[in-house]
């Protein structure tokens, strides 16, 4: 549809516009392509913002318009974008751009002379006459600017479906070099009003290098830029944080760093498989897709290969690793290795829908984080492995009391903040006689028996509460939404599955070294929130006085529920 209107309307606009205007062409041919020239070599040096280039030709186009007027102006301006997409590398997929920008720049320029032409403003040298002449100048100057902003922004929400900002880096960026190159191209309207042909190169000269020297520095600022946001990033992987969220948190601000619309992040499990265990796509499109790549398979596969980091710049130079997993439109590819201690450990492949999207300095981004998230994933195992051995027993591999209490402590101050009239209940577990077991097998027994006795709680429970060693030969079990009709159900199951089947040792102290079968029995006490208690703390020790008052005082191996101490009390 660009193409079409382009074809459409272009022509016409040009053939009218000449028409009507019938510029002076004859013996300033010379003059004219020097603009030309000028503008063309200009052009090739601009600021990449965001998805849209700055470049500084306006300042050129400036001159040319209060000399020769608008139609002049529009061949140096439309020619200058013809030379700035060559610069930019458009490629198939992009190819629209060239029209549309051919189309904006045409509306812009013709607009902004109505203005002009409006407040009384002229051409040649009769355009700066007096002091009064600066209000037609002025105004189409501010009116390029402002329709310029207009018609990015319009055409990035209307036909490219994206959100936009009025007041972006990009109005930014073009204020602060409108303000430097309009009086540069006012100050050639002037030397080559005065001295002709030769004024365009006393000035156009250093307007070529100003427009170097600008596009450098914003290239090193941009640079700066992504350094300070990959060194934030890296920093923020340092924090005590697990391997889940230091994948999380790498990828959410990948993707904002980089114009990617993909990330695949692949953990090498095996000598010769890796797995995908992180998946972005910007479009929201696919779905986190299940693969193992072998090593040599796809781009990834061949980055592990090859131990080295790649960047491809379009779908012709990798499209030999494409496979069925390679998303159908991507076209820039970066991928990395992460190596830890000699090995790689890992690959980073990211994608973009358009060519040449990354630029060499962005390749360089990638490989720094690469080795941020190494370290960090390594940070994150051994703290893991810390958090774990210190909220957990060794023996028995349940939560250990210290954990148990203050995670009974977080969930009660949510609960009654969100639950309050939701119930929860805690079961209190003591092996009966658990003395008299180590006496006479020994304690290597009865840390076999613990052990087993915390699997066989696992297997009953499941994943319906928070199970914990909370003493010698004490468990505790917490059951989120449980009433003590339910909870004491689930007891039940639990006394039974420890009375009906014998543990069988292998660590006891007889000279036979053939196993033996060691019977036990479990006295068990239940409350419930908010029937017996108001507390965290007050909810374990109700469940201890039903253990106490209503199952071991009563016999040993039995159930207990709070309600039935208290009526046994009284």
């Amino acid at each position: 549809m660009v193409w079409l209107t382009w074809i459409l309307v272009w022509p016409v606009s040009l053939y009218g516009l000449y028409t009507w205007l019938d510029p002076v062409v004859s013996g300033n041919a010379v003059e004219i392509l020097s603009f030309i020239i000028l503008a063309s070599i200009v052009a090739l040096f601009p600021l990449q913002v965001g998805d849209n280039p700055v470049f500084f030709t306006h300042g050129i186009a400036f001159a040319v318009f209060l000399y020769y007027g608008l139609f002049i102006e529009i061949i140096v301006s439309q020619i200058a974008i013809f030379a700035l997409m060559a610069k930019m590398r458009v490629g198939k997929s992009q190819s629209h751009r060239i029209p549309l920008n051919l189309l904006m720049f045409l509306l812009i320029s013709v607009v902004s002379a109505l203005i002009y032409y409006g407040l009384g403003g002229t051409h040649g040298e009769a355009a700066v006459n007096s002091i009064t002449d600066a209000v037609p100048i002025v105004s189409y100057a501010l009116s390029q600017l402002v329709l310029n902003q207009f018609t990015i922004k319009v055409v990035a929400k209307v036909l490219y479906r994206k959100k936009v900002s009025w007041l972006d880096k990009g109005l930014v960026w073009e204020m602060m070099t409108a303000c430097l190159v309009l009086p540069i191209g006012f100050v050639l309207y002037m030397v080559f009003s005065e001295f002709g042909v030769s004024g365009i190169f006393f000035v156009g000269i250093p307007f070529i290098f100003i427009s170097g020297m600008l596009m450098l520095y914003h290239n090193s600022n941009q640079i700066n830029t992504y350094l300070k946001e990959t060194s934030k990033i890296g920093h923020e992987l340092t924090g005590e944080l697990g391997v889940k969220e230091v994948l999380d948190i790498f990828v959410d601000r990948l993707s904002k760093l980089l114009p990617v619309d993909y990330i695949f992040v692949y953990d090498v499990c095996s000598p010769k498989k890796m797995d995908l265990i992180r998946f972005f796509d910007r479009s929201g499109e696919i779905d986190f897709p299940d693969i193992q790549l072998n090593k040599g398979e796809s781009i990834s596969g061949n980055t592990w290969k090859d131990g080295n980091s790649v960047f491809f710049k379009k779908k012709a130079e990798w499209s030999h690793l494409e496979n069925r997993f390679t998303p159908d439109h991507a076209e820039s590819v970066l991928s990395v290795p992460i190596e830890r201690k000699g090995e790689i450990v890992a690959v980073i492949s990211i994608y973009s829908n358009k060519r040449r999207a990354f630029l060499q300095f962005q390749f360089m981004i990638l490989n720094i984080l690469g080795s941020y998230l190494g370290v960090a994933i390594d940070n994150a195992r051994h703290y893991e492995k810390t958090k774990a051995e210190s909220e957990r027993c060794a023996l028995t591999g349940l939560y250990n009391y210290r954990y148990f209490e203050d995670y009974l402590e977080g969930v009660f101050t949510t609960w009654q903040n969100e639950h309050p009239t939701e119930p929860i209940s805690l079961v209190l577990l003591d092996i009966d006689h658990f003395k008299k077991v180590n006496d006479t097998y020994g304690h290597g027994s009865g840390n076999e028996i613990l052990s087993k006795l915390a699997k066989r709680l696992e297997n009953v429970v499941g994943s319906e509460g928070t199970l914990a060693r909370y003493g010698g030969e004490e468990f505790v079990l917490l059951l989120p939404y449980y009433d003590a009709t339910a909870s004491k159900r689930v007891a039940e199951q639990i006394r039974s599955s420890i009375f009906e089947e014998p543990f069988t040792s292998y660590e006891h102290i007889f000279d036979d070294r053939s196993p033996v079968s060691i019977s036990i029995t479990a006295s068990i006490g239940v409350a419930t929130y908010p029937d017996h208690c108001e507390e965290a703390l007050d909810l374990i020790r109700q469940a201890d006085r039903a253990m106490y008052v209503g199952a071991k005082q009563k016999g040993r191996n039995k159930v207990a529920g709070y309600e039935e101490m208290v009526q046994t009390v009284q």
